[in-house]
């Protein structure tokens, strides 16, 4: 049993860093107590006189020293973020300013709240399950539209009350399955195999329904590792600044500048690519550049996706051809560069190894369109919808994965002749793991991980 702290929390929920505003939240029993011996209001009332959804204007004070003017926001348990008291002092967002006075409301007695804890109160108290936990932070970290709207459906309950509704049919089910089992004098309605079987498989098909859209969700919310490829003097560097709007790369005529691998954050289309402009693949005598080859070889095991690219205005050659030897199963894009200038090069060549090719100018800033329809088609998320219930982690994905095989079992157990106590077994088995999925079942150990990714004042 999850026991609540007692004690009233503070941190400053805005970031770190100078602003027009900067945020202290207090939250707990004592939270209006505490805000009261720091807040004093320019009519004369305590915050504690102040009923919820109201504010005040006034200043901030530690002991008799005055720091700072502020308005004081009161919310109302239990109609407030985590569930309790809660205060939020907005006052000048200057770093010092900031911390002068939330080492004030430590001084008044709170205590500063742990990464996520906030939050984690806010699950404790019933506010939202585990799943809109998680969202939240997915919300703060968004890099692009689809994945802050995708963020967001998931923290109104978007997943939740999808699985909610497999679990409730898997729940009664097992009800019944209980009541036959247990109770044979009482008229019970008969369990058919058929009609079991049938449930299971409907459950089965909306949890594969969840898995597979899982990656798609992945490249959209939190990004694909991708590695721009090619031999040196093929236009990666190019690419690569074209791609991410500023210069990340050097670019010269020189080949091999590139030495090592250079990151950036992209966005194309519905996707993030976590982006990688990497040294050209070819022999080489220098041992800087040799480096970031070897760099540039081990990356191509581990990435999600593989932008190759192709001089147009030249023939392949033995790089290239073992370049396109090296993509292997990787999901990947062919970009022939340089289409301003006469091709020479052979694009069927290279289509049999890498069926999605595009023909770009990255000098001239042509193609980019058709890059980022044919990473869409390659990540599935052309059609991607973020209202939709989506998979948001590793943790979700093994919680349903392991709901999906306990109905394997229980179809399995009813098909080789099993009695329905095996099958209640596999079916219980299945359900504890789509209320652990919510946190209606779940772990300290498992909550306590879900908020250690959080960051402080959230």
């Amino acid at each position: 049993m999850i026991v609540l702290s007692s004690s009233t929390i503070a941190a400053i929920s805005t970031a770190q860093g100078a602003g027009g505003i900067g945020v202290i939240r207090i939250s707990g029993d004592k939270a209006l107590t505490v805000a009261d011996r720091v807040f004093k209001g320019v009519n004369g009332r305590s915050l504690s006189e102040y009923k919820g959804y109201t504010a005040g204007f006034g200043h901030i004070y530690d002991e008799n020293e005055r720091i700072d003017e502020a308005v004081a926001l009161v919310f109302r348990a239990p109609h407030s973020y985590t569930g309790e008291d809660v205060v939020e002092l907005s006052c000048h967002g200057g770093v010092y300013i900031t911390k002068q006075v939330l080492r004030a409301v430590f001084s008044a007695g709170a205590v500063p709240a742990e990464a996520g804890e906030f939050t984690k109160r806010a699950f404790l108290n019933g506010k939202l399950d585990l799943t809109e936990a998680e969202a939240v932070m997915n919300i703060i970290s968004a890099q692009s539209r689809s994945a802050a709207r995708a963020a967001l459906s998931c923290k109104e309950g978007g997943l939740s009350k999808k699985t909610d509704e497999i679990c409730s049919a898997l729940i009664d089910t097992s009800a019944h399955i209980s009541a036959w089992v247990d109770f044979p004098e009482e008229d019970v309605p008969e369990l058919e195999n058929g009609r079991l079987i049938s449930d299971f498989n409907s459950a089965r098909a909306a949890l594969n329904a969840l898995i597979s859209d899982y990656d798609a969700g992945k490249a959209v919310t939190q990004g694909i590792d991708t590695l721009i490829v090619g031999k040196p003097n093929v236009g990666k560097s190019t690419l690569m600044n074209l791609l991410s709007g500023c210069e990340r790369s050097i670019v010269t005529d020189i080949p091999g500048t590139t030495r090592d691998i250079i990151e950036e954050t992209v966005n194309i289309g519905n996707v993030i690519l976590r982006l990688s402009d990497t040294a050209g693949l070819r022999e080489t005598d220098n041992i800087v550049e040799k480096i970031g080859v070897e760099r540039t070889r081990k990356r191509l095991e581990e990435c999600g996706l593989i932008i190759a690219v192709f001089d147009g205005s030249k023939p392949l050659d033995r790089e290239d051809m073992e370049l396109l030897e090296l993509v292997g199963g990787t999901p990947a894009v062919a970009v022939v560069n340089k289409s301003d200038k006469e091709q020479l090069a052979d694009v069927e060549t290279i289509r049999k190894y890498i069926p999605s090719l595009i023909e770009i100018s990255a000098k001239n800033g042509e193609g980019l369109t058709l890059l980022a329809e044919n990473v869409e088609k390659i990540c599935e998320t052309q059609n991607f919808n973020p209202s939709a219930p989506l998979i948001a982690n590793e943790r979700q994905l093994f919680r349903i994965k392991t709901a999906r095989s306990a109905i394997d079992e229980c179809i399995s157990a009813i098909e080789e002749g099993f009695g329905l106590d095996a099958v209640a077994v596999a079916l219980n088995d299945a359900i504890d793991s789509l209320l652990e999925l919510t946190g209606k079942n779940a772990a300290d150990t498992v909550i306590d991980t879900v908020f250690e990714t959080f960051c402080v004042g959230k």
